[in-house]
C-alpha cells in the first residue's frame, strides 16, 4: 500500500522548494519592503507591528487535547478487547464463540472512536506537518511509511506484551485504522473469519484485530499524541513558521486526491489503498484545508500591511479551494460515486488552485522579508 512520506510526497516538496526560492524576491522587492537589497532577513516589513500568532497556537492546543482524548478512547477500547482475548488465551475461535456478543460492540466503538480521532489530527495537520519544529510528529502519526520504504519509514517499533516486535509498521493512523477495520492481514487475528453479526457473510468493517498488536499500538499512539501536545505547548510560533506552513502544506492536493482515487470510496473492491477506509480521504482534505484557512486568517493582516488587495484575493482563493473540496465531499456523502478519471481531474484542478495560493503567500513572505523554512 502506498503510504505518504514526511512532509507529504516528493512532488509537493519540489513545488514547495520552488516557492521557497521565489520568496527570496529581487533587489527591487527588498527595496520595496525596506530590506535595502542587501540580503538581510527580518521578520516583518518596515513599519509593520510584530504579528501575534497566539490564535494559531491556541488552535493547535485545542486539537492536540482532542487527539489525546480520542487516542485515549482507542487505547481503552483496545484494552477491553485485549482483556477478552486474554480470557480465552488469545484463541480467536473461542473469542468469537464465547464472547461474540461482546466483541462486536467493542469493534464498532473502536471504529467510531477512530473516526473521531482522525479529524482531531487532520484539522491541525497544516500546523504540525508544515512547521519544521513539529513535522516529525506528522511522520509518526499520519504520513510515514513502513519498512518497505526505508527512506520514508516511521522511526518506531511496536513491541507487544507477548514480546513480538513490529519494526517500522507504518504511521499510527494507518496501523490502527487497518487493524480496526480489518484491511491489513498482518494486524489481524489469524485463522478465523470474523462474521461478527452471524449472517453468514463477512462485510466490510467486520474484523477481528490481533489483540496483542492493537493493545500495544494504541498505547504508543496515545503517548505520541501526548508528546505532540507537550511539544506544542513549548512551541512559540514565528512568522516563518506560519507562512511556511501555508506554503508547504497547501500544494499537496494532487497527492491527497490520488489516495482518494485509489481508495475503496472510488476504486471499490479494486482499491489499492488499505488505509483511508474509515472515512473518505475527501474528509481529510477538507479538514486540512480548514486548518490552513485558520492559519491564513492569522497572517492575512500582516500581508495586508504590504498589499491589501493581494491579501484579500489570496484569502478568497483559499476559501474557494476549501468550498470546492467540500462540494465534492458532500456530493460523495450524498451518494455520488466518482470515477477514477473524475478523481484525477478534480485533483488536478485542486492542485492548480493550491499552487497559485502557495505562490501568492510565498511572494508575500518575500515582500515582508519573512524567511521561509525548509523541512
Amino acid at each position: 500500500m502506498p503510504l505518504t512520506s514526511p512532509l507529504r510526497a516528493a512532488a509537493p516538496l519540489a513545488v514547495a522548494a520552488a516557492l521557497l526560492f521565489s520568496a527570496c524576491g529581487s533587489d527591487d522587492d527588498d527595496d520595496a519592503a525596506g530590506g535595502g537589497g542587501d540580503g538581510a532577513t527580518t521578520t516583518t516589513a518596515a513599519g509593520a507591528a510584530p504579528a501575534d500568532y497566539a490564535a494559531v497556537k491556541d488552535y493547535l492546543a485545542e486539537h492536540t487535547a482532542r487527539l489525546v482524548t480520542e487516542t485515549g478512547k482507542l487505547r481503552e477500547g483496545a484494552q477491553r478487547y485485549y482483556d477478552l482475548a486474554e480470557s480465552v488465551d488469545f484463541d480467536p475461535d473461542a473469542l468469537l464463540s464465547e464472547h461474540g456478543d461482546e466483541v462486536a460492540p467493542i469493534i464498532e466503538k473502536l471504529q467510531t472512536d477512530f473516526r473521531a480521532a482522525n479529524p482531531a489530527y487532520e484539522e491541525m495537520e497544516g500546523v504540525v506537518a508544515g512547521v519544521p519544529e513539529l513535522a516529525d510528529y506528522d511522520v509518526t502519526i499520519d504520513a510515514g511509511g513502513d519498512a518497505s520504504d526505508p527512506e520514508n519509514a516511521v522511526p518506531f517499533t511496536i513491541k507487544t506484551k507477548a514480546g513480538k516486535e513490529y519494526k517500522q509498521p507504518g504511521n499510527f493512523f494507518f496501523i490502527t485504522e487497518t487493524a480496526i477495520f480489518g484491511t491489513e492481514d498482518k494486524f489481524a487475528a489469524k485463522g478465523v473469519k470474523p462474521d461478527l453479526d452471524g449472517d453468514g457473510e463477512i462485510s466490510f468493517g467486520e474484523s477481528l484485530p490481533d489483540a496483542d498488536f492493537l493493545q500495544a499500538a494504541t498505547v504508543d499512539f496515545e503517548q505520541t499524541a501526548k508528546d505532540l501536545q507537550a511539544s506544542g505547548e513549548k512551541w512559540t510560533p514565528e512568522a516563518s513558521d506560519v507562512f511556511t506552513a501555508v506554503v508547504v502544506m497547501t500544494p499537496t492536493m494532487s497527492e491527497y486526491f490520488e489516495a482518494w482515487k485509489n481508495s475503496r470510496f472510488v476504486a471499490g473492491s479494486k482499491a489499492t489503498e488499505s488505509g483511508f477506509v474509515g472515512a473518505s480521504r475527501l474528509e481529510d482534505i477538507a479538514s486540512i484545508l480548514g486548518g490552513l484557512v485558520v492559519i491564513y486568517d492569522n497572517i492575512e493582516p500582516q500581508i495586508a500591511e504590504e498589499d491589501p488587495a493581494q491579501a484579500e484575493q489570496t484569502g478568497a482563493a483559499l476559501d474557494e479551494l476549501l468550498a470546492f473540496v467540500e462540494k465534492v465531499r458532500d456530493e460523495e456523502k450524498g451518494g455520488k460515486r466518482f470515477t477514477a478519471e473524475e478523481a484525477e481531474t478534480l485533483g488536478t484542478d485542486a492542485q492548480e488552485q493550491a499552487e497559485a495560493i502557495a505562490g501568492q503567500v510565498s511572494q508575500a513572505a518575500g515582500k515582508l522579508n519573512i524567511e521561509l523554512e525548509e523541512g
